[in-house]
């Protein structure tokens, strides 16, 4: 459409911004006629966008002519001050829409698109400075998101992980001196029950302690990754020996007890490595769940943030120095919660053994399957903890049909022992027929 508005008696209506990369040919008898005629009907903000448009004329030597109107209301003029120049006007006899061409009006709309021009690279410039802070939390996330996805610098990361939470144990119990609460966190973090005593956590060296304590995870978690292989190993190979060679991967399930995840693994490189592959793709997939989960949130509470500081300048303070100090301070948080999540899954979890367990079903291999593993965290906090444990009382594969839903349990009402009796003896419960309860 734009391309034909050099032709003879063509009236193109668009946009200021119309026919960018677009070659407008002149017809036949145009160029004789003076060229193809640009009529602006307002100013740009921009000046920019005034001198594209206007460039549309005269392209390559040929001619044209360009001409602008703009009006004393239009938007541009009314922000900056048309009331002074139509009062000015007035005064010197220009009378209602007659035309004015005066320097003056010029130079005044060039002084409007030049303000308007400054405001919005203020803007731009602000938004920059926000977005390289968010900038550099992107890359370091994404860094630690491809070490995951392709094996890369996996194991280092890892390591990290139990080093950075045995050092913040240690540092945190060591400070509140809380020796209990100490061992307490330990079993909840790393599985195990540590060695370390109440005058090694208070008098030694914070950094032999750290080793100490990390020395102990890393053999922990050793020592669990040989049971699971001793326990995966025999699965996968009773597979490949009662199914056959077509099946290529497995799908197997683990769970810490609070979250549950299924893990894609080779069925062939898991038989040949003894159970190595299935211990790597674990520690894949579950890097990648709580990476993404976290950074998800993690975004959420960035924008919530950089609202919030908006109104710091009422106090005098620049809001982008607040949102830098309380977006690292966040940004450090949702890491150690990061790594407190990998290493207390990866040293609680196993292979799920009921009574009633169904089979591993075979899984399809897709280039997005390791990404797009999450943890059904919303369907155990909606149906409760007691969900995973009770599960099987609903259904009973060995059965082959569905099974009868039990009814729940019903509670009376809870009477006290210093209650009267519900009898009507007028003793009390614990002294009439609360004796015989114990």
């Amino acid at each position: 459409m734009v391309a034909e508005a050099g032709l003879a008696g063509a009236i193109t209506i668009a946009t200021n911004m119309a026919g960018r990369g677009t070659d407008i040919k002149l017809g036949p008898g145009v160029k004789e006629a003076g060229g193809l005629a640009i009529i602006g009907t307002e100013r740009h903000e921009s000046r920019r966008v005034d001198r594209q448009l206007r460039g549309r004329a005269g392209r390559q030597g040929d001619p044209g002519t360009s001409q602008f109107y703009v009006s004393l209301e239009d938007d541009l003029m009314r922000m900056f001050g048309s009331e002074r120049i139509a009062s000015l006007m007035d005064k010197m006899g220009y009378k209602e829409s007659e035309v004015i061409q005066h320097s003056m009006i010029t130079k005044s709309i060039e002084r409007a698109q030049k303000k308007v021009e400054e405001n919005n690279f203020g803007i731009r410039k602000r938004l920059l400075e926000y977005d390289d802070v968010m900038n550099k939390q992107r890359k370091v996330v994404y860094e630690k998101r491809n070490h995951a996805l392709f094996g890369e610098r996996l194991a280092l990361d890892l390591d990290n992980a139990f080093y950075v939470v045995a050092e913040g144990l240690v540092t945190l119990f060591r400070e509140q001196d809380d020796f209990e609460g100490f061992k307490l966190a330990v079993i909840m973090n790393f599985a195990m029950d540590t060695s370390i005593t109440r005058e090694e956590l208070q008098k030694t060296n914070v950094n032999d302690v750290t080793e100490k304590l990390y020395g102990e995870a890393i053999n922990s978690y050793q020592r669990k990754k040989e049971e699971l292989r001793a326990q995966a190993v025999p699965v996968f190979t009773n597979i490949r020996q009662t199914q056959g060679e077509h099946i290529e991967n497995v799908v197997v399930p683990f769970s810490d007890g609070r979250k549950n995840i299924h893990v894609l693994a080779n069925l062939k490189k898991t038989i040949g490595t003894e159970g190595m592959e299935l211990l790597n793709s674990l520690e894949k997939t579950i890097n990648l769940s709580l990476i993404d989960d976290a950074w998800k949130e993690h975004l959420r509470s960035m924008d919530d943030l950089k609202q919030s500081v908006q109104t710091a300048y009422l106090e005098q303070k620049d809001p982008l120095v607040i949102y830098k100090v309380e977006a690292f301070n966040l940004f450090r948080q949702m890491d150690s919660e990061v790594n407190k999540d990998i290493v207390s899954f990866l040293t609680h979890s196993g292979i799920p053994v009921e009574q009633n367990q169904q089979p591993l079903r075979e899984g399809k291999e897709q280039k997005t399957d390791m990404s797009r593993m999450q943890v059904n965290k919303e369907e155990i906090d909606a149906r409760g903890d007691d969900y995973a444990a009770n599960e099987n009382d609903y259904f009973d594969p060995s059965e082959g049909g569905a099974g009868v839903k039990q009814e729940p349990v019903k509670v009376g009402i809870k009477i006290g022992r210093n209650d009267p009796c519900p009898c009507g003896s007028g003793k009390k419960y614990k002294q009439c027929h609360g004796r015989e309860v114990v």
